[in-house]
Formats: C-alpha cells, structure tokens, sequence
C-alpha cells in the first residue's frame, strides 16, 4: 500500500490510494491489517462536503466573523468582533479546515485520473469518471471562492490551467510553501472551471454520481450544473467593475445553459438531529450559551422601521425568537462598548429563531433568490426578477400563501436599494456571501456605520448613550489577515503576496472591491 502525505503549509491533508503492493519484507511488516487500503470516493465526498460546510459556518468565520459583520446577529456579554476587533486565530482555524476539505476533494480528482484507480473510482454507485471530477471541481472552486473573498491572494490549484502561479494541493510532500495566486487569476480560472464543469455535467444530465454520499443533490448532475452555472453569475457580477466584457460573457452563457429557476434547485447541505453531525449553529448554543442574539438592525428592518420597506416582514418570526421576558422581538443592539455587553440580559433579547437554530437546520450554498436577485441588478433592476426574488426568499422560509401575497401587493417598485436591500433580507445566516455583498455594494444603507447611535437609555436614573466606535477602522472589514503559520511557513509567498495586495490588515481591501 502507498500512502501519500499532501501537506500544504500548516495543513497535512492525507489521502490513501491504492497502488501495487510491494512484496518485500518491509512492506509485509509496515502494513496495518486494520488500514483500509482505499478510501472510496463517495467516502471522500461526503466527507469534504461536510468539512467544508462546517469551515463556511464555524463559529470562527461565520458567527463571531461573517454574521456579526453584515450586523445580522450582535453579541452578548463580549462585544469585540462586533466592534471588528477580531482574533488571528480565527483565520487560522478557517483556513486549515477549508483546506483539508480542498485535499479531500482534490483525491477525488486524482483517483479518477490515474490509470490505477480509475476504475476502483468509479465501481458500483459512485459514478463515471468525468462526473465525479466535475463535481470535485465545482466544490473546490466553491471552496477557493470562499476563501479568497476572506483573504485575497490565496494559494490555489486548477484543474485545467497549468499557470505556475497555482500551487496549492499539490502532491509533492516537501512543498510546504505554495505560492499565492492573485485574487484577479483565481476569479478568472474559477469562473473557467464552473463552465467546463457544468458542461461536462449538462452533457451527462440523466446520470447519476455519488448517489446518496451526496448530502448536497443526492447525486443529480443536472441540478450540479444549473449550481454551476449560477454560481458563475453570481462570480461574474462581482468582477464586473474590474473585466466588465468577461464578466458579461460568463453571465450570458452560463443564463443560456441553465441556472436556478425555483427553490428546489438550491444548494443546500442538510445537518442531522443526532450527535456530532449537528448544524454548527445549534452546536455552538448548546449547554444554554446565549453568545448571539439577533441584532437590532435586521430586527428592525423586518419591523418595517429601518429601511426602505415598510411593510411588517413575515420573515421575521423565522429569524428570531420574541424575548422570553416580554414575548415581542427585540434586537440585541449591535456593536455596544464591552462595558455595556450585558447590559440586556438573554430573557429580553431575541435570539436566533428555532428555523435556523434547529439541530438538522440545512446550510444555504446558493439559492433560486439570490440568482433572481443577480438577474434583476443585471437587467437594469428588473421589477419581475426582483418579486421573483422575494417571493422566493419567502416561499423558502415557509411563510404563508397569504402572507406572502399580502407582502409583495406592499413591496415598492424595484430600484438599486431596493432590489440590494431584499437580496441582504434574503441571504441571512448565509455569513460570508451576505459580507461579501455589503462589501461589493455598499448595501442596505440603513447598517449601523462609525459614529451611530447604538442605543440611548436611563442607567441608575442617568441618560447614557452609546456610540458604534470600531476598534480598528472606521467601516466593515474588508477582509481577515492571514494566518499567523503562514508568516513562518511560507514567508517568502507570503510576503510577496502582501507586496502585491498590499498590508495584512483588515481594512486593506480586496481586487474585486478597490
């Protein structure tokens, strides 16, 4: 049996592929009767899938990061990311986990390539050869997406662009120091890879793969590539200031072959009810923690009492749970000084709602509203793609029949705000997508901005108000330093990266968005 270590940075990836086994002695004693010789690649799947979800919504990135920076959830007690002031250690953590699901899913890759396992790859209900790397490429650039929106330049791997820039995952165990490719090249290749993928998958739509390894389609090839395709409007549009004639061209082909057109195309990976395969966020609130209330502001904004919706939101009952003290929604208010953390107890804040805290709660990928929501800023802020897009944020949630007409006969016409203020409603929980957005676009213009007033009271029989004073900068963040490994593992890259993209600081922003 031969093992092979794929070590990247401070990440130690393993793959076991089964080659030809030696028959000398050392061979016979080295081998573990109790080892598997071949792991198989729905094993792989299933496994990266939820490695990968689990690194997109850990409580690192996603609840003390993400979520607290698009200023849909505010913390309880310790007030310090929500005032950007935000440990390295998160990145860290994001980082190696993205990374091991990105190995796992590169063997998939390479077990279908060789000559030696290409045909143990693809045995029983695992699917054809081409699929299944398809479907590899797909997550991967879904994963390498993620992380250069957290980071920028990143080390990065492409399955069909040999540029010598890409050296991450690469199999040769001495290197520990991959280069870091430019957020421009990685957006560009990925955009690449979501074509050929989906092409690859549209001409094999009747086929099966993985089967039900697969939490995410269940194996469907066509709805893997209609996820293709629109994660590929979603990547274009968001390049469009910088390569407006690429941009254009990934969006029109990638509508032409096929994107979402209704909720049961969304990319969702669902959570179990049972133990340790728990959604992250039900996990992080076990033992009756009450670190993460939902913030005043989303509250409000489905109040109908910020922003340009006035109407009461029917989504807002799926959010939050009303305060056990006095049984109505109240928003935790976002971004308080650390002295005034626990200035509302738990009983008289609204926490997340039992929708999105349910242990089996299934994590947003992308979905049908968001691709409305993309065709509607494409066309000019069409009206017709942007009811679409609410009412398909509504539907999802399971609001009413009822409810749901009654909200849209209130919606005002669609215009920028308008069309980008529904899309940040409908991307709640979706963390680092929704960061993304308000990094790209600057919207809802109604988030709580240095200098605000965050909340006015009577404390002791004295008026105190308080500010939003950021810890460090005077907006979001633009983006996580790197991980402090990486200044000593890989310092060379490292360096030549920040002379690049500029500073290792969180308000140094990114290609897409300078």
């Amino acid at each position: 049996m031969k093992i092979i270590n794929i070590l990247y940075t401070s990440v130690i990836g393993i793959s076991i592929v089964a080659s030809s086994c030696s028959k000398s002695k050392f061979a016979e004693i080295n081998t573990d009767p109790n080892r598997p010789t071949f792991v198989t690649t729905p094993t792989l799947l299933v496994t990266a899938e939820k490695q990968l979800v689990n690194a997109l919504r850990s409580e690192d990135i996603s609840l003390r990061g993400a979520q607290l920076f698009s200023q849909y959830f505010a913390q309880n007690i310790y007030t310090d990311q929500s005032r950007y002031q935000i440990p390295t250690g998160y990145s860290d953590n994001y980082w190696t986990a993205t990374y091991k699901a990105l190995n796992n899913l590169n063997d998939i890759i390479k077990l279908n390539t060789a000559a030696n396992t290409k045909a143990i790859a693809s045995a029983g209900t695992a699917g054809s050869n081409v699929n299944q790397i398809a479907i590899a490429r797909i997550l991967k650039s879904y994963a390498f997406h993620s992380l250069t929106d957290v980071f920028g330049n990143i080390p990065y791997q492409s399955y069909g662009n040999a540029d010598p820039d890409f050296e991450a995952l690469q199999q040769d165990p001495d290197n520990l120091a991959p280069k870091y490719a430019s957020q421009e090249k990685i957006y560009k290749d990925i955009l690449n890879e979501l074509k050929q993928a989906a092409d690859t998958l549209i001409k094999y739509k009747g086929e099966k793969t993985f089967g039900a390894s697969d939490v995410i389609y269940q194996g469907d090839n066509a709805k893997w590539a209609k996820f293709a395709n629109s994660l590929r409007l979603r990547l274009a549009t968001r390049i469009k200031t910088k390569d407006a004639n690429l941009a254009q061209t990934h969006i029109a082909d990638a509508i032409n072959k096929g994107i979402f057109t209704a909720n049961s195309d969304n990319a969702v990976f669902k959570y179990s009810k049972t133990s340790p395969n728990e959604a992250p966020l039900f996990r992080a609130t076990t033992s009756n923690r009450r670190d993460f209330a939902i913030s005043n502001v989303i509250v409000e904004a489905l109040q109908g009492k910020r922003g340009p919706f006035t109407a009461a939101d029917p989504r807002l009952d799926k959010y939050a749970r009303p305060t056990t003290a006095t049984n109505t929604y109240f928003g935790q208010p976002y971004g308080l000084p650390l002295a005034a953390g626990n200035l509302f107890p738990a009983d008289k804040v609204s926490l997340p709602g039992t929708v999105i805290n349910a242990a089996d709660y299934g994590e947003v990928l992308l979905e049908y509203a968001e691709v409305a929501f993309l065709l509607s800023e494409n066309s000019n802020w069409d009206q017709t793609q942007y009811v679409n897009g609410t009412r398909a944020s509504l539907e999802k949630w399971g609001v009413t029949t009822t409810d749901i007409t009654a909200y849209l006969d209130k919606l005002p016409a669609a215009n920028k705000e308008r069309v980008l203020s529904q899309k940040y409603l409908a991307l709640f929980n979706q963390s680092i997508e929704s960061w993304s957005e308000v990094r790209r676009t600057g919207y809802p213009l109604y988030l709580i901005k240095k200098g605000d007033v965050v909340w006015s009271g009577t404390i002791d029989g004295k008026t105190v108000t308080y500010t939003f004073t950021p810890e460090i900068g005077d907006a979001i963040p633009s983006r996580l330093v790197y991980p402090t490994k990486e200044q000593s593992t890989n310092k060379v890259n490292y360096q030549a990266s920040l002379a690049q993209q500029g500073d290792d600081v969180i308000t140094k922003k990114l290609w897409w968005n300078k």
